[in-house]
């Protein structure tokens, strides 16, 4: 119990939702109704994702396609095209945080066998942009997409056609950054991976996420899907359960009764109705700097029917500060643990990128807003 209770005091997100969600019960009676706050398609999809989403890294299948692809590699540029593309792109399938958890120590190792280890900072700042920018593509990218799509029941289509400008934008903007760098011969670095991904296990993962897909799309159920997945992956490696996110589950529940409540509260309701209708963007984003982006979409959720504006203030929000984006802190935990020379030129360069691109996708959104 004191190992649990010292993992979640540092859970600083997790802490706040259940205060606030505690302080919320003193002004709405607790009652059976307060289980008709929680979003339980979300919590399910969301729990069924990490689960795949783990057992695809137990099998190291990431791993191994970037030790693949970096055989290959004959400069920086490539390279650095490389790290930083698998982040954008895969984070779309994997999550911007699981991107990162798997992206961030790879790179480390390669560029200490490339004796580049100065270039670690400007890697991983690009990477970290990637991974936030890259997730915003699809509904499973990130939570706050995968809480959205699901709360306000939206379509793919409609899900695409609102976020893919910034996508594109965003790619278009990490490509210069890279593209500007000098380009320099590398030999290949070589990595090995000790395990071979399991043929078999990769196809059943493979499976069940196009099932989840499926669910994420209307078609299936997802608490159909649920004990399916819950049996087949305990089965094959109790891991991916064990190491499933428990207190990010938690965080949305706690968030789910607060918002809940304040719907309840008339007077609270109808103020953050006047502050956020019409408002969504530059509220979503502001909001997002002090208390993260995932948490912002959630809270704000309650009080609009504008859920394209939320959808992008929440996603563009998470540029920006070091906690805009949860996912943000992996990245600064890698190096001030393996670098702590590094963490205030990391901290440096991460805030002033991330504030070339807020104010670029900002502006982008509303002149789209202006004219569309």
């Amino acid at each position: 119990m004191k190992k649990i209770w010292g993992i979640i005091k540092k859970d600083t997100v997790l802490m706040i939702a259940w205060i606030l969600a505690i302080l919320s019960c003193f002004f709405v009676k607790p009652s059976l109704s307060y289980l008709g706050y929680i979003d339980y398609t979300t919590l399910a999809l969301l729990f069924c994702l990490m689960v795949i989403v783990n057992g695809l890294q137990n099998i190291k299948l990431f791993e191994q396609m970037a030790i693949f692809f970096m055989k290959k590699m004959k400069s920086t540029r490539q390279l650095d095209m490389l790290l930083v593309g698998l982040c954008f792109f895969l984070s779309m399938f994997i999550t911007n945080d699981v991107a990162l958890i798997t992206f961030v120590p790879l790179t480390i190792v390669v560029l200490k066998k490339l004796n580049m280890e100065e270039r670690v900072v400007h890697i991983v700042v690009l990477q970290t942009l990637a991974a936030n920018l890259g997730s915003m593509c699809t509904p499973i990218g990130n939570p706050q997409n995968l809480f959205l799509y699901t709360y306000f029941d939206m379509s793919l289509l409609d899900f695409i056609i609102t976020i893919l400008p910034f996508v594109v934008i965003s790619l278009i903007l990490l490509l210069i950054h890279i593209i500007k760098d000098s380009n320099q011969h590398i030999e290949a670095p070589k990595i090995y991976q000790k395990e071979d991904t399991n043929i078999t296990y990769l196809w059943i993962y493979l499976f069940l996420f196009v099932l989840c897909l499926l669910s994420v799309l209307h078609f299936l159920n997802i608490f159909y899907l649920l004990p399916i997945i819950c049996i087949v992956c305990a089965f094959i490696d109790k891991k991916t359960i064990l190491k499933v996110d428990y207190l990010l589950l938690l965080t949305f529940v706690g968030f789910f009764i607060f918002i809940g409540n304040l719907k309840n509260i008339e007077m609270i309701a109808q103020f953050l109705n006047q502050i956020v209708n019409g408002y969504e963007i530059i509220v979503s984003v502001i909001c997002s700097q002090a208390f993260s982006n995932v948490p912002t979409a959630i809270l704000l959720s309650g009080f609009t029917e504008n859920v394209y504006d939320l959808l992008i203030g929440v996603n563009i929000g998470g540029l920006g500060t070091l906690i805009a984006s949860m996912a943000s802190l992996i990245s600064y935990k890698y190096i001030a643990r393996i670098y702590p020379e590094y963490k205030t030129s990391y901290f440096t360069e991460f805030t002033q990128k991330n504030c070339i691109y807020l104010i670029i996708l900002v502006i982008m959104a509303m002149v789209l807003k202006v004219f569309l």
